[in-house]
């Protein structure tokens, strides 16, 4: 009979995958299963292996994916199966989030765990609204309750009369749905009607929305703009300071869904970014990378590396994968010879920089007469032999360009790129339930991979939504679906893209 593995029930913390703690971030990437609940952000599970088995356990007031009985002895199962079982829990798993019915389960069944407090939204989401939960000219103490008991109970446990006569900020979770009734019986119990009222939904995430009133009409208010949860309920004067601290809903990508739809290795770059600037980022990975059907001519092209004046990369991708065979060959940097290297991009440069290789080439321009237009102007390449390592599938107009000049190029698939239709993170599912803003696209094979899963111009009709390019290259693919891209980055690069989205946000 195997061990035992351990289950770890961790806190995932209030929505912005930032906030996830160190610790919830290493188990993640040594997890064999993993079980998340519908307030975990599905973006966290980047973390998890790719391997790993991920299952949604998402709970919502009465909705159960899994009823409660049932997910203890699905942990205890996968424990007894000797598994590394990470159970993800949204804010902290002992506040209101039956972590403790659970931990009582597996030390019943004998199975070792730990505890991974999250931060928890009772301070986070206030925060990322621009309220303190506490300020020396306005309290000095919090009330911290549940909206949403257990159910069946016969009478409540709340003492709302201690509630009310207790002074300074009074936070409840999971009572949305409750909330007539709450501020009913807060009023009832003498809380004065004029009291500041906040209503914080989705907290810390792009998708944040603040409702402000007082104890009288927020519910009101609530019903009026179909406030629903997940949210929290404020009540206060801390609530006044909103109105200078509200650092968060300012950001200049706040309430735009943007997606991204890079492999996922290199979403979490742009996806960063985009989070920083206040945006609610799906990421959709469209396509994956995975070696050429043939490899010979790698092989061949790596063993004859003395034989070429140039290496020519277009992309982060062909370094990675040329570095990646050609290490298995040759266990020293210095066999590279005294090859020369183009690099078409900054992000190609700074991938091949990071291998502390000299580049001896960037145009200015990140396309085919932009490199040809370079080599022009550093020397002849006349008689010169050129390895181009690239995708297996690639625009032919650069061989063909470099040939002209009378080069001898060697055009190398060193990787290729294969439909992504994995949806772990529930991003596409979104996408076509909600709409989004904006999609952005950073090669052609993304325009084209999106396209093959999504239909690309059915979605942009169906949505309403805008396209942001990368460059001219990814602009001809979106062209020939005819979809010209609403704006094309000025600069070919992640930062030109994402600034280009800003201005064009800016102008509206």
């Amino acid at each position: 009979m195997s061990e035992n593995g351990t289950v770890y029930l961790a806190g995932a913390g209030p929505g912005d995958p930032g906030l996830l703690t160190l610790r919830a971030a290493e188990l993640l990437s040594l997890a064999q299963v993993v079980i998340y609940d519908a307030l975990v952000n599905p973006a966290i599970l980047r973390h998890a292996p790719d391997d790993a088995e991920i299952i949604y356990a998402g709970k919502r007031a009465n909705q159960h994916a899994i009823p409660q009985n049932e997910l203890n002895e699905l942990l205890v199962t996968h424990a007894q199966a000797g598994k590394t079982v990470i159970r993800l829990k949204g804010g902290d798993p002992f506040l209101f989030g039956r972590g403790g019915e659970e931990a009582e389960r597996l030390a019943q069944a004998g199975i070792p765990f730990e505890i991974v407090p999250g931060i928890t939204s009772i301070s986070a989401v206030p925060a990322y609204a621009g309220i303190p939960a506490t300020h020396r000219d306005h309290c000095s103490s919090i009330t911290i309750l549940t909206g949403h008991e257990k159910p069946g109970k016969s009478e409540t446990a709340i003492n709302w009369q201690h509630v009310a006569d207790e002074p300074g900020t009074r936070l409840i979770l999971m009572g949305i749905d409750r909330l007539p009734e709450i501020t009913g019986k807060l009023i009832d119990c003498g809380l004065a009607k004029n009291t500041p009222a906040a209503l914080i939904r989705w907290g810390t995430t792009g998708r944040q929305r603040t409702l402000i009133g007082n104890l009288a009409d927020i519910s009101t208010k609530a019903e009026a703009a179909n406030f629903t949860a997940p949210a929290i309920i404020l009540l206060g004067t801390v609530i006044a300071l909103r109105e200078h601290l509200n650092w968060f809903e300012q950001r200049p990508l706040f309430g735009q869904r943007i997606v991204v739809t890079r492999t996922r290795r290199q979403a979490s770059r742009l996806s960063a970014r985009l989070t920083d600037l206040g945006a609610d980022v799906l990421e959709i990975p469209t396509i994956k990378i995975i070696p050429p059907d043939e490899k010979q001519p790698l092989i061949d092209a790596i063993l004859g590396i003395a034989n070429y004046d140039w290496l020519v990369f277009t992309s982060p991708n062909g370094v990675e994968q040329y570095f990646r065979w050609f290490f298995e060959t040759y266990d020293d940097i210095r066999a590279i010879g005294g090859c020369q290297i183009a690099a078409v991009g900054p992000a190609t440069a700074a991938k091949l920089k990071q291998l502390h290789l000299k580049v001896d080439l960037t145009p200015a321009e990140y396309t085919t007469a932009g490199v040809a237009n370079a080599f022009q102007q550093h020397q002849s390449i006349e008689n010169l032999n050129l390895c181009l390592p690239r995708a297996q599938v690639a625009n032919p107009e650069l061989p063909k360009a470099l040939a002209g000049m009378g080069a001898i190029v060697d055009d190398i698939p060193v990787y290729q790129t294969i439909p992504e239709e994995e949806d772990r993170t529930q991003s596409a599912a979104r996408l076509m339930e909600e709409g989004a803003d904006w999609i952005t696209f950073t090669s052609s094979s993304t325009v084209e991979h999106f396209h093959a899963r999504f239909d690309l111009p059915k979605l942009i009709k169906d949505h309403n939504l805008k396209t942001a390019s990368i460059g001219p290259e990814t602009t001809k693919t979106l062209e020939k679906l005819k979809t010209p891209p609403t704006i094309e980055a000025d600069t070919h690069n992640i930062e030109g893209l994402i600034k280009t989205v800003q201005d064009a946000l800016a102008a509206a």
